[in-house]
């Protein structure tokens, strides 16, 4: 102990700047793989939670032509369903789920602190059971209503476990794509949905999605909890455990840098407070109003809730959610529903390339890239409503660039303010301002949702869609001066780029360093504000 001391006082001396430099290896160029692997499958395991939820999101799309009058497909004749949706109807039944999310994100970061991350994630798929299950067997309007309520409200306690977990347990290097990989199932539950809402009447579609948060649960039980949380409630030896299994099943020898940099960088007062209970003598930091009151909190929740209303209001949310409707309003060549399907599977390929490239060519880029052609894409589709529409000529352009704005949209805008929450925060509000964030998203989600008629009404659908362009573009011009370039970049430089000390616009990302160079460097790694601000 006293050598490993004695070099880290050396390292420290020949590195005396907040620039990180090469630390010991935790495993040789052979091993890569290996160290990567067991994050990529903790990731994964909480990604099937994600899955489920996306079906969530999806599942209004496919029921609402159903029981709009004279508008339901073949498949659900043999439901032989009693009741209909009027259109005030339908526009609560698309967005009342997205409104109740930022209710469980109220209480999804003070749940998880005292739960831990694991523990957290296992018990939120349970109202998504009952809430498939009470779908299966509606009846009324007010069933559907319930069942929405719950699938909101599961979706917002999520929110806080599922995206700090991924920060905390995966290094710099991998923390990107990883962290994509979060959007990207949600996408694929939506497009699942789609695909099975073509050849299967929704009730049936309702009980075989009961699947999904059984499977999640036993997968979640296999990971282990966060190191971060291990150690923050004085359970160092379980940490180490959880280490060993997240650096490639190794030896307990091999993660004692990580191990010790870790425990280093939480206070005493954490450690004491195994519960995290608020008291005068010693109170956590992570129940501290101060700390919603630094720059270091109000600047990246500015950042995020942007990238949202950005997100929300370029047209996505509600072309996702009316897809049948509006690609029937525009004359499409081919079937609604099919229309619908390629939809589906263009978002998750554009999902899936923002996972691919976004730690190649960095968050800014791929911004960029998204908010200007989508925003194209948006203006062209509302000329031809506004000039062609009534005349049945150049009937694909519509559908065409309609499909292109949703690729283009995955690729960048809609996955980028789920990737910045669970880097841009300090570690002690980490939770809490992640369930805040993400409850910002779902009320404009909701509101984008549940406006679409009262815009369509007053504007016209071509007004609507010049609207949903000129958003877009100033989204890029907005991003263009705000948005820090996060990728390849620690935990704690983000943090210092939000604290004033770094400036991130001007350096951008880190295409010089090699995984690496990170592999002893957890993500989580990031000191108590108070021995920095």
């Amino acid at each position: 102990m006293d050598d490993r001391d004695g070099q880290k006082r050396n390292h420290d001396d020949q590195y005396p700047s907040n620039e990180k430099c090469p630390v010991p290896n935790v495993a040789d160029s052979k091993k890569t793989f290996r160290t990567a692997l067991p994050q990529i499958l903790a990731t994964s395991a909480k990604n099937i939670l994600l899955l489920g939820y996306g079906m969530t999101l999806g599942f209004p799309t496919i029921v609402i032509p159903s029981l709009q009058p004279g508008h339901g497909n073949v498949t659900d004749m043999r439901e032989k369903d009693t009741f209909s949706l009027t259109e005030e109807q339908i526009s609560w039944f698309s967005s009342i789920n997205l409104i109740c999310v930022p209710l469980g994100c109220l209480v999804s970061g003070a749940i998880t602190q005292p739960l831990g991350r694991k523990r957290a994630m296992i018990m939120v798929n349970f109202p998504f059971i009952v809430a498939w299950i009470l779908f299966h067997y509606s009846v009324n309007v007010g069933m559907l209503y319930a069942s929405l309520v719950l699938t909101g409200f599961g979706g917002g306690i999520m929110e806080a476990p599922v995206l700090t977990y991924v920060a905390e347990i995966t290094q710099p290097h991998l923390r990107g794509m990883l962290s994509a990989t979060s959007s990207t199932c949600v996408i694929l539950g939506i497009l699942i949905q789609f695909l099975m809402g073509t050849v299967l009447a929704w009730r049936t579609i309702a009980a075989i999605n009961v699947i999904f948060p059984l499977v999640a649960i036993i997968a979640i039980c296999f990971v282990p909890e966060s190191p971060y949380w291990l150690i923050g409630h004085g359970r160092v030896a379980d940490a180490e455990k959880s280490l060993c299994w997240l650096r490639g099943w190794v030896e307990p020898h091999e993660v004692q840098h990580e191990l010790m940099q870790l425990v280093s960088s939480i206070s005493a007062k954490n450690l004491s407070n195994k519960h995290c209970a608020p008291s005068v003598s010693s109170r956590p930091s992570c129940y501290s109003w101060r700390n919603y009151a630094k720059r270091t909190f109000v600047q990246p929740y500015c950042l995020v809730s942007a990238g949202f209303f950005f997100g929300h209001f370029a047209g996505m949310t509600t072309l996702q959610t009316y897809a049948v409707s509006i690609f029937a309003a525009l004359g499409a060549p081919i079937d609604k529903y099919v229309a619908t399907l390629y939809l589906g599977v263009v978002e998750l390929a554009g999902a899936l390339i923002c996972v691919i490239l976004v730690h190649w060519a960095g968050k800014r880029p791929l911004t960029f890239v998204s908010t200007v052609g989508n925003g194209l894409c948006y203006i062209v589709v509302a000329a031809y409503a506004y000039f062609y529409s009534s005349r049945n000529s150049y009937e694909w352009l519509p559908l065409t660039f309609l499909i292109a704005s949703a690729f283009l949209s995955h690729v960048g805008i809609r996955l980028l303010p789920w990737i910045l929450i669970g880097e841009v925060f300090p570690s002690e509000i980490r939770s809490v301002a992640s369930g805040a964030s993400g409850s910002v998203g779902y009320i404009f989600g909701f509101a984008a949702n549940k406006t679409y008629f009262y815009m369509l009404n007053s504007m016209t659908l071509p007004g609507t869609f010049w609207f949903y362009g000129v958003v877009s573009l100033v989204g890029s011009v907005w991003f263009y001066f705000f948005l820090p370039e996060t990728e390849g970049r620690t935990l704690l430089e983000i943090q210092e780029h939000f604290e004033g000390s770094r400036n991130l616009l001007k350096k951008g990302r880190l295409s010089s360093r090699v995984p690496e160079e990170w592999a002893t460097a957890n993500p989580a790694l990031v000191p108590d504000t108070e021995t920095h601000l």
